[in-house]
């Protein structure tokens, strides 16, 4: 781990000098980072490196899986700006959205600000505190700041997506975050429709909590995610999964003094996915290595293309794209058109994207070129 993958004398410019850690791109134009990613190169060879290891020694080399999990919890801290006590491993985004909406003290009278655009993982949670009597207020994504500043206060907790899945609206997390401080609100930002494709920094955007999954802007495996939450707030949250690893001693298995662990592996409920980790370690060190800033200028450039090319056939475009708020999802439709069957078309062509909700949605990485979106706006029908 920590190697460097691009090769020095690489002469082409950037970002073709990565063009070989995807091979998905000598069949695919791949448009579906929003879903499931292509593994980078990076992630496939650690997880295969783990495998044969286990296959041939089972756990003989377990010193080296548990230097992963410290790994993988120092690549997500650089990556976020944090410290590594409080990085987490979890299996999803969910279930580090579930960490907080269950464990949190909920007391009558308490009110969240959530959105309504939500992806179902950052909207059920609410929806049943909802039912229980919590209040929760809910505001449209593209709310203006005014309006959620006026619903922050008294808020308990806001809970925001870093990019809406279908819209693509990246929303202004600095902003929000000092909003959320000024009212005392507790801030929670699901970010697996951004990460790895925009900066983030917990500090100066004041997060107190971040979930998300490896399997798509990290180029990293399913089932394996990161879960950041504030050294000062880890008190306020109760583990509610709870099993042998939330403890602090839990090596001596013999003990039975259930004082939580002081760092956030106290919301690890037992054994990790262990290659899972693993992906999940080189897919963000790699995405360090290439760099998240120039990563970002990429995607947006790719995304406007997109965008701009769809509206020219004739498309309609959701939502309003800006320097601001773009990111890399795109989603456009056209009066008369099963967004299914364009979709399907284009699949036959060996371009991936997706049908949501009427839409066509598209998401591109930055490995891919301008020269393949041009190729696939004449694609569309």
């Amino acid at each position: 781990m920590g190697y460097k993958i691009l090769d020095e004398s690489c002469k082409q410019p950037f970002p073709e000098c990565y063009r070989d850690q995807f091979p998905v791109a000598e069949k695919l134009i791949y448009l579906h980072h929003a879903g499931v990613a292509p593994l980078c190169r990076a992630a496939a060879d650690a997880m295969k490196g783990l495998a044969d290891d286990a296959w041939r020694f089972g756990s003989f080399h377990y010193d080296h899986w548990l230097a992963t999990y410290d790994g993988l919890r120092a690549a997500a801290a650089r990556l976020l700006n944090a410290a590594p006590a409080e990085i987490a491993s979890l299996k999803n985004t969910s279930e580090g959205i579930a960490t907080v909406a269950m464990g949190l003290d909920w007391k009558p009278g308490d009110k969240v600000v959530a959105f309504v655009e939500e992806f179902p993982a950052n909207y059920f949670p609410w929806k049943r505190l909802e039912a229980k009597g919590i209040q929760v207020e809910w505001l449209p994504a593209t709310a203006p700041l005014d309006e959620i500043d006026r619903a922050a206060r008294g808020a308990h907790l806001l809970a925001i997506s870093f990019v809406q899945y279908l819209s693509g609206y990246r929303a202004n997390l600095e902003a929000i975050g000092e909003i959320c401080q000024r009212h005392g609100c507790l801030f929670l930002v699901d970010a697996i429709q951004g990460l790895g494709a925009f900066p983030v920094d917990v500090r100066r955007c004041r997060i107190d909590f971040l979930a998300a999954d490896g399997h798509k802007w990290l180029l990293g495996p399913e089932g394996c995610a990161i879960f950041y939450i504030r050294q000062e707030v880890q008190d306020l949250v109760e583990p509610v999964e709870f099993g042998w690893t939330n403890v602090a001693g839990y090596n001596d298995y013999g003990s039975r003094d259930m004082t939580l662990r002081q760092d956030a592996g106290r919301y690890e409920c037992g054994t990790l996915n262990t290659i899972g980790c693993y992906g999940l370690r080189a897919a963000i060190e790699f995405i360090l290595e290439v760099g998240v800033e120039r990563i970002s200028g990429q995607v947006q450039a790719l995304g406007d293309q997109i965008a701009e090319g769809a509206a020219g056939k004739g498309y309609e475009i959701l939502g309003r794209r800006t320097p601001e708020t773009g990111a890399g999802i795109v989603s456009f439709r056209k009066q008369g058109i099963d967004s299914r069957l364009i979709v399907r078309q284009l699949k036959e062509q060996g371009i991936a994207a997706a049908p949501r909700q009427g839409w066509v949605r598209m998401s591109p990485h930055f490995y891919i070129t301008a020269g393949e979106i041009e190729r696939v706006l004449e694609a569309l029908p």
